[in-house]
């Protein structure tokens, strides 16, 4: 079973090769990337890191946690499960009355 590590505090100069290269020295990694900003393309300073299993994981956060990597302190953790934002959140409030029957409408006159 693999296990997904949070990469945090991030140079923006970090890439996914150079990610990908520091933690295969606590073991097997399955992907790393980089988020990148989508609007300037500049890392967001975090990634992720798959490593190929639990044990390997742990052993990398216990590595690295707390270290220098490309001049900046990282932190590592067991990355979450993303939680659904839903992303767009209609707009509600104020007193809108969208009936086309006058009969629902109160007395107000413009």
């Amino acid at each position: 079973m693999t296990q997904k590590l949070y990469i945090g505090g991030l140079s923006y100069n970090t890439t996914d090769e150079r990610l990908k290269e520091v933690f295969s020295a606590a073991g097997t990694v399955i992907s790393a990337i980089i988020i990148m900003d989508k609007i300037t393309g500049r890392s967001r300073g975090f990634g992720f890191v798959e490593m190929s299993s639990v044990e390997e994981g742990e052993k990398a956060i216990e590595m690295f946690n707390g270290q220098e990597v490309d001049g900046r302190k990282i932190t590592v953790n067991e990355a979450r499960p993303q939680e659904n934002t839903g992303g767009f959140r209609p707009r509600t409030g104020g007193n809108r009355n969208y009936s086309n029957n006058r009969n629902d409408r109160d007395d107000r006159k413009w």
